[in-house]
């Protein structure tokens, strides 16, 4: 092959994968940013509260973020090799997976939600705060579960810009009912962080709405009940044994990250405040090189599905090229929007420094993100590798940086940006085994059937 012909194809292709969902990845940090600056208006304990309960939803996100990468891993192949059925019967599973974990999720956000809050602080203000917030968002939870999977779904066969148009509806919508209900404009009662809950519900609903009307004019990929009864065992076991690792990766990665905030949470309102906004700065630095990331993996599992490796190494390797210039940008970015995140960011004089070391941080932490979240949630879950980031991430996390946090803050009682620091070294501690598993080349593998419903006669299909 032509390698000025493969280089031009990679880069065109790329581009149209990654700026739909740049778009998208930059309007939820906006929606995040928006929160926060709407917040910063009512109180500090306001962004500290829902700051506190959104790691309810960072991690349910994660949940669905490793079923939908699931979904795409097997979706993304069957796409490039061209055949639709298998990927309804997967839709349907997800779904299925889906809707039960968000059942019992909203359940203990409506029904328990200061024994939630009680896990990150023991401020009886934060607390009441912070229920009020979950009680609202468990009613987001139910529709947000099917959001992400039928989403999840259209990405893994190109449609990123489907997808985009919805989130864009979803997220203008959201902050703009922020401010209506965080301010009391046009009427409407002044509710705080109660308030942005509501925005967060109502702009969720609107945007499954959008999905089901997507839906009645898609000709193959549709949001339908009937999908979810859809039969395979085939393909079950195929979704269990690469989407169940996934899953627990992000699971487990995400309540580990939830445990900085349960550390800084216990150790200062000022803490949890200055890591708020920290948050916020940080999702926009990681937007292009996630955005990377994601596109990658979609491109990477539609050429594996077709069969030609080849090629897919060669995508692998210009797609790690890419994450290294996205992830400087990122940090670019952090270190240029510093100072003024520090002109306008309205909290005590601790806080403030705080704010200011912790962004200083984060100016190379992206890049250690960057690289891993290429290699781990993009490369290798294209090939359907998902066993080996679970197995990284865990130990990573769970057996390094979490015990070195706790120990920090409260064995040794360092100093809040010395814990933060530490806690910060988690993404560099994994790259060597991360970058020689990528090395092996062991995740470059086709994971379609053939002839997979020939099978398994009597199956019922749409």
């Amino acid at each position: 092959m032509n390698s000025s012909l493969t280089k031009d194809r990679f880069y065109s292709q790329i581009i149209k994968l990654v700026i739909p969902i740049v778009i998208q990845n930059l309007l939820s940090a906006a929606v995040n940013s928006a929160d926060v600056v709407m917040l910063n208006y009512v109180g500090q304990s306001s962004i500290s509260a829902v700051s506190l309960a959104a790691n309810y939803a960072s991690v349910l996100f994660m949940v669905y973020y490793g079923l939908g990468t699931g979904a795409s891993m097997l979706s993304a192949q069957y796409w490039g090799k061209g055949d639709i059925q298998p990927i309804r019967v997967i839709q349907g599973i997800a779904l299925r997976f889906s809707l039960l974990i968000t059942l019992v999720f909203s359940g203990f956000a409506f029904f328990a939600p200061e024994l939630m809050m009680k896990l990150f602080t023991n401020d009886t203000e934060l607390i009441a705060i912070g229920a009020g917030y979950l009680r609202v968002m468990s009613v987001t939870y139910l529709c947000w579960g099917i959001i992400e999977v039928y989403l999840a779904i259209l990405r893994s066969i190109g449609r990123v810009t489907v997808s985009m148009i919805l989130n864009v509806m979803a997220f203008t919508l959201n902050i703009f009912l922020n401010a209506v209900f965080i301010f009391g404009l046009f009427g409407a009662p002044k509710l705080g962080a109660v308030g942005v809950a509501i925005a967060t519900a109502l702009s969720r609903i609107i945007e499954l709405a959008g999905c089901i009307v997507v839906s009645i004019f898609s000709r193959d990929i549709k949001l339908k009940v009937s999908y979810m009864f859809l039969h395979s065992k085939l393909l079950f076991q195929d979704f269990v044994r690469l989407s169940l690792p996934a899953l627990l990766n992000d699971v487990a990665w995400s309540v580990a990250f939830s445990m900085y905030s349960v550390i800084l949470g216990h150790m200062g309102s000022d803490a949890v405040a200055a890591n708020s906004l920290v948050v916020v700065v940080r999702n926009f630095g990681t937007v292009l090189c996630f955005g990377t990331a994601s596109a990658g993996g979609i491109l990477l599992g539609n050429v594996m599905g077709e069969g030609d490796m080849e090629r897919a190494k060669e995508y692998a390797s210009k797609l790690m090229k890419l994450t290294v210039i996205t992830g400087a940008i990122g940090g670019a970015l952090v270190l240029t929007a510093t100072p003024f995140v520090l002109h306008f960011a309205k909290l005590s004089e601790t806080a403030m420094h705080y704010l200011k070391y912790m962004l200083l941080i984060n100016t190379y932490y992206i890049m250690g993100a960057a690289v891993n979240t290429t290699l781990i949630a993009g490369v290798f879950r294209a090939g359907g590798d998902s066993r080996f980031g679970l197995i990284c991430d865990t130990i990573d996390m769970w057996g390094y940086a979490v015990p070195l946090g706790f120990l920090a803050a409260f064995v040794f009682k360092l100093p809040v940006l010395w814990v933060y620091f530490l806690l910060c070294t988690d993404e560099f501690v994994k790259w060597p085994w991360v970058i020689r598993h990528y090395r092996s080349k062991k995740w470059l593998k086709n994971i379609t059937r053939e002839d997979l419903f020939e099978k398994e006669p009597g199956k019922r299909q749409e």
